[in-house]
Formats: C-alpha cells, sequence, structure tokens
C-alpha cells in the first residue's frame, strides 16, 4: 500500500473519531498530552529549557552578549529568535536552508514574545545608541510529532525566565544579574477536525486537519498574538470559543513555564 493511500485512510479514520468526540490517542478535543519542563537544561548556555508536549520536545538555548543597538532603537537591546527543525527530529526535515516550517515557528514564537513585551529591551541597553544586549533565542526541535508552535514557546519564556546576563565575564557591570521577564505569554494551538475543534494535535491530526488556529494570551488576560495556518476556515463563534480555551489552557501552561515541572 502507498504512503499517499495509507495517509487518505489515516485521515478518514482521524475524522470519523472526530465527529464522534473522540481521538486517536484517547484524549478529548480539549485535552492536551502530558506537557513537562526541565529549565537549566544546558549548564553552558545563559539560559535554557528543554520542554515536551508528549513525544515533541524543543530545547531552546539563550546567549547574550554586547552589541549595538538598531539605528531606530537607540535606547533598546536587540532580540533576535531562531528556530532549528533538524532532519534527526522528524522524516519530513531536509538538511540545508531553513524551511517554511522553520520560519514559522521562529515568527510566531518571536511575534508572542515581543507582543507580550516578556522581557523589557530598554532594560538591555548599556549605552544608547553605542551598546546594548543582544539576546538569542534559539530552539531546536529534538523531537517532532506535532505541536511544534506551542512545545517551542514554552521552552524559550521557560529559558528566558531562567536566564542570566553576563555582565562580569563581559567586564560590563562587576556582576551578573537575573535577566527581567516581565510577562509570561503561552501559546495554544487548535486544529479543526470536520465539524471539531481539537486542542494540542499531533502530527496526524495536523496532516489531517482543515486549518490551523494559534492563540497566544498573557497572565494579564490579553491575547497577544494569533497565528491562522493550513487550508481551512474558523467561524467568529469558533475563534471566540477558541480563544476562551487558550485562555484556561494558557493558565495552566503559565506556571510551568515560570517555574519548570510537569502536568
Amino acid at each position: 500500500m502507498s504512503e499517499e493511500v495509507s495517509a487518505e485512510i489515516l485521515t478518514t479514520h482521524i475524522l470519523d473519531l472526530a465527529a464522534e468526540g473522540k481521538r486517536l490517542d484517547g484524549r478529548g478535543p480539549d485535552e492536551y498530552r502530558s506537557v513537562s519542563i526541565e529549565p537549566g537544561f544546558v549548564a553552558t548556555a545563559d539560559g535554557s529549557a528543554l520542554a515536551r508536549i508528549g513525544d515533541t520536545a524543543v530545547l531552546c538555548g539563550i546567549k547574550l552578549e554586547p552589541g549595538k543597538p538598531f539605528p531606530d532603537t537607540p535606547n533598546a537591546g536587540v532580540l533576535t529568535t531562531n528556530a532549528e527543525l533538524v532532519p534527526l527530529s522528524s522524516p519530513v526535515f531536509e538538511p540545508g536552508p531553513p524551511q517554511p516550517g522553520a520560519i514559522e515557528v521562529s515568527r510566531v514564537v518571536d511575534r508572542a514574545i515581543r507582543a507580550a513585551e516578556t522581557i523589557d529591551l530598554t532594560r538591555l541597553c548599556v549605552t544608547p545608541s553605542e551598546k546594548s544586549w543582544v539576546c538569542y533565542v534559539d530552539m531546536h526541535a529534538l523531537g517532532h510529532a506535532g505541536n511544534l508552535i506551542d512545545t517551542a514557546l514554552l521552552s524559550a519564556v521557560s529559558a528566558l525566565a531562567h536566564a542570566t546576563v553576563p555582565a562580569k565575564r563581559f567586564e560590563v557591570a562587576e556582576a551578573d544579574y537575573p535577566l527581567e521577564v516581565r510577562h509570561f505569554p503561552i501559546e495554544c494551538t487548535f486544529v479543526r477536525l470536520g465539524d471539531t475543534i481539537a486542542v494540542d494535535p499531533t502530527f496526524d491530526e495536523e496532516r489531517a486537519a482543515q486549518g490551523r488556529l494559534t492563540v497566544a494570551t498573557d497572565e494579564t488576560g490579553q491575547i497577544v498574538a494569533m497565528q491562522k495556518g493550513l487550508v481551512g476556515a474558523f467561524s467568529p463563534d469558533d475563534v471566540k470559543d477558541v480563544a476562551r480555551r487558550a485562555f484556561v489552557h494558557g493558565d495552566r501552561l503559565r506556571g510551568l513555564a515560570r517555574g519548570g515541572g510537569s502536568a
């Protein structure tokens, strides 16, 4: 049996189950897989965290070093976000330049961090127009079993929350100090499976989905970012329902991003 036929049969089965309010792994439409976060996973990084949602795993490392502010933001530091989807994590990824999936993960995570003002970039300015801290947020997919976006942001926010500014190493100050994290955005991704909208899609559910919607919320009760993906539509009522569900899941997952642990 060809791979295309097998995928079509699996998609039909997934949609049939969704119509009954069921999923392949036994979850309900509004249930996440197990979630865990291990802060400080890489001892040599300025901050790091390994986040897992089911069998999806993303490791984020933070690097801070002195640089020069951008001309249009002379009083602010620089934030750079990058995602690496290496072939080791999934056979669907290929070596070479960043693929569209990696670019999307990077941009969606970056948007949530910036829109929520997770860190105050003005606090990273050392000398206006001359010197500031450059904060690199590098995410590496170690396993891809669906829902990379949510996993990536969890790893990034947790890594930032446990990062240290190496001021003494670069002779910027007499001592290192913690990077101040002001807000904790959480992204929750939903997919349409027929008439059912399910949270935290697996890899197979993403391939079967007729639309994907990611909602980022913060602890102040604000929606800070949204991303629509795949081919398919969501009605205004669908979007309202997804947003409501995103707040509920976000409040639960935020505690893990702050301190690590599992749920």
